[in-house]
């Protein structure tokens, strides 16, 4: 159960800087961040960490769901006697944001969701995705990630192969078993709940989750600010990290996260 696993993680920065969550996309791991370690070690202690069946994570048997998703991140903290964190999360990573300021509003100072939503699209088609993956791997997958997860000017670049290697690495399973997470969350009817501030960014040309479809977080919650990022997809982050670094930065020192 997706509850108990223990998730492989890598922390950067100063001992005594706020602690800055980073929660991945499926089919990625947690370096998905590097660009936003790079800009943030310096100023925040870094906490990235891999889903079951991506990166150093094993996958575990399911059924998984987006609270025992968040569960595992709140026992990871415990693990580290870390109290309080900043969370930014992508995708089915600012999903687990989302449950964890809800089902744990003690443990989170502030939201970023990116290209994320409180329900996703096509809820039904999720479990047929978990089917083809188990069957065919994720290598199933590969072909439809131009154009969304990074818009097509952006394939065949270096960084849009190392993205598509972590999709090829991924353990079938634990792919499939984040699908199912995915087919069953839909948190609209408690956003009103989020007691941080929140900033949702979405890529003006991402598919996925479209701009609507990530504004709906923002409008949701009572301390919500929504902004896109343009000529970016899914992994708005990868793809433009400059300019979602500036946004991820205005927002955390907007709710004093800067400080000691």
């Amino acid at each position: 159960m997706t509850a108990g696993i223990a998730l492989h993680h890598r922390i950067d920065g100063p001992d005594d800087a706020p602690v800055l969550v980073l929660g991945p996309s499926l089919g990625t791991d947690l370096h998905l961040f590097d660009a936003q370690v790079a800009a943030f070690a310096d100023r925040y202690r870094t906490l990235r960490f891999d889903l079951p069946g991506h990166g150093g994570t094993p996958a575990v048997d399911g059924p998984y769901t987006m609270a025992g998703l968040a569960q595992s991140v709140v026992a990871l903290l415990d693990r580290l006697d870390i109290d309080r964190v900043h969370y930014a999360g992508v995708s089915i990573g600012g999903a687990i944001g989302q449950q964890l300021a809800l089902d744990h509003p003690g443990r989170v100072l502030s939201l970023t969701a990116m290209a994320s939503a409180a329900r996703f699209a096509d809820p039904a088609a999720w479990p047929g995705r978990a089917a083809t993956v188990r069957e065919n791997g994720t290598e199933a997958m590969v072909a439809s990630r131009p154009g969304t997860w990074f818009v097509h000017s952006f394939a065949g670049t270096d960084e849009a192969e190392r993205l598509l290697a972590m999709l090829r690495a991924t353990a079938a399973e634990g792919y499939a078993g984040c699908c199912e997470a995915i087919s069953t969350f839909d948190l609209r009817d408690r956003l009103g709940a989020i007691a941080v501030p929140v900033l949702a960014i979405a890529g003006a040309d991402d598919p996925a989750t479209p701009p609507d479809m990530v504004r709906v977080i923002a409008d949701g919650a009572p301390d919500g600010r929504f902004e896109t990022v343009a000529d970016s997809a899914h992994l708005l982050n990868a793809e433009k990290p400059e300019q979602v670094n500036e946004l991820l930065a205005a927002h955390l020192a907007s709710v004093g996260a800067d400080r000691r």
